[in-house]
């Protein structure tokens, strides 16, 4: 449908139920066969409908709008586009005999330079392409991955590890997903493809495990008696007074820290895109301190400057959640840890979620709490209540610390007390 082309257009256009939708501009600078293409995945792409010498009729996309392509760059593009056609060159022509020769290698280079290098998880997913999917696939043509092929590599990698094929395959999807995006295939063969009919294992549960108050008082008080390292121990006291996630907490740097408020920047959080403030008790602030302690020994130990990492193991290097992980399966037995008979063992995420049960229990509120733990609203709400919470969310987090308090040193309620007991003097 012709339409001339604005970014207040493009902005308000809504996605079609299903398949795309082309709007075709009318502007007097646009060249002919100029568009606009929206898929009912909420894409919006410019293309450029031309007429080879051949007599057939062809769509080239341009790119997607507003990244990289703004209107008017997208214009200027199909302008010289046009002219390379009105010349005789057929530019769809030459992309597919370039297609023809893409590697799945090339594939996965071009997407994560484009989508995934940016990302928190960016060398996670890097690292699963480079260790399952390209010892496999690297070397084949894109267009030739059948299905098949993929539900192969998936299957095999779900016989050991079912949590990691997950994930294999959901950024394997979003791979294809983004060549066909690209038009560097046709149709992506990993669409559909459902992780629960592979194995059953790899379907998504929702995990509900939470300490029990002897699991805390167990772990608050052997982490320094066990052998645990004393930073990894005192990164899992503060994932459970903050609330945070491990992955924030272990990359926890001091310049994100100015008196009682710690900042974890929007580069550093897994699933939303902006900056949370947390607010650090005495309790919190007790532990950074000890785990300044602990840096300053290890440097000087073994002479090596500090680069600003409040869990700083080796030199320029923090503490690790696959460390975390691993400590916890190490010492399980001597921190109390209970044989839950549907979650197993606690993991360091579910000291997460038990700081955000417990302040549910001492009667706060499902919006405080959800605030205290990084969780964002989302649609109208969000846009309309703009309240920051900031003075609740520091009463929630000392109610949650006198909680605490309670469970590890029920003799005491005296918060100083509570503070030595963080750091096992």
């Amino acid at each position: 449908m012709p339409t001339t082309l604005t970014d207040r257009f493009i902005k308000s256009v809504e996605p079609p139920e299903k398949g795309k939708r082309i709007y075709w501009d009318d502007h007097r600078d646009s060249p002919k066969g100029f568009g606009l293409r929206v898929l009912a995945s909420g894409t919006k792409s410019f293309v450029l409908r031309y007429r080879a010498k051949t007599g057939t009729e062809r769509i080239q996309t341009i790119g997607e709008y507003p990244t990289p392509w703004s209107l008017t760059a997208a214009r200027l593009e199909a302008a010289k586009i046009r002219a390379n056609v009105d010349a005789g060159t057929d530019p769809l022509q030459r992309r597919r005999e370039v297609r023809q020769e893409l590697t799945v290698a090339d594939a996965v280079e071009r997407f994560c330079k484009a989508r995934v290098d940016g990302m928190a998880r960016g060398a996670e997913v890097r690292r699963y392409f480079e260790r399952d999917l390209l010892p496999v696939l690297g070397r084949r043509q894109l267009k030739s991955v059948k299905r098949s092929e993929i539900i192969a590599l998936i299957e095999d990698k779900a016989e050991s590890a079912p949590r990691a094929a997950a994930l294999l395959l959901a950024y394997t999807k979003l791979l294809f997903s983004y060549a066909e995006d690209r038009e560097l295939i046709e149709v992506s063969p990993a669409t559909g493809i459902k992780p629960g009919r592979i194995s059953s294992a790899m379907k998504s549960v929702k995990r509900g495990r939470v300490l029990d108050e002897a699991e805390i008082r167990d772990f608050w008080i052997g982490a320094d008696a066990v052998g645990v390292h004393r930073l990894t121990a005192l990164a899992l006291k503060l994932i459970l007074v903050t609330g945070q996630r491990p992955g924030e907490v272990v990359g926890m740097r001091w310049d994100e820290v100015e008196g009682e408020t710690w900042t974890i920047p929007a580069s550093r959080r897994g699933k939303t895109s902006t900056a949370h403030s947390v607010y650090l008790t005495e309790t919190a602030r007790v532990i950074l301190e000890q785990a300044r302690a602990e840096v300053a020994r290890l440097s000087e130990r073994r002479r090596w400057e500090p680069s600003g990492y409040v869990f700083e193991h080796r030199e320029g290097k923090p503490a690790t959640t696959a460390g975390l992980s691993r400590a916890l399966d190490r010492y399980a037995d001597q921190l109390g840890a209970k044989d839950h008979p549907d979650w197993g063992r606690w993991h360091p995420h579910d000291l997460r979620r038990t700081c955000r049960t417990r302040l549910s229990e001492i009667g706060i509120s499902e919006e405080v709490a959800e605030r205290v733990i990084g969780h964002t609203k989302l649609g109208v709400v969000a846009i309309y209540n703009q309240h920051r919470y900031s003075l609740e969310i520091r009463a929630a987090l000392e109610a949650w610390e006198r909680r605490l308090l309670a469970i590890v040193n029920p003799t005491t309620d005296n918060v100083v007390a509570f503070a030595k007991v963080a750091g096992g003097e």
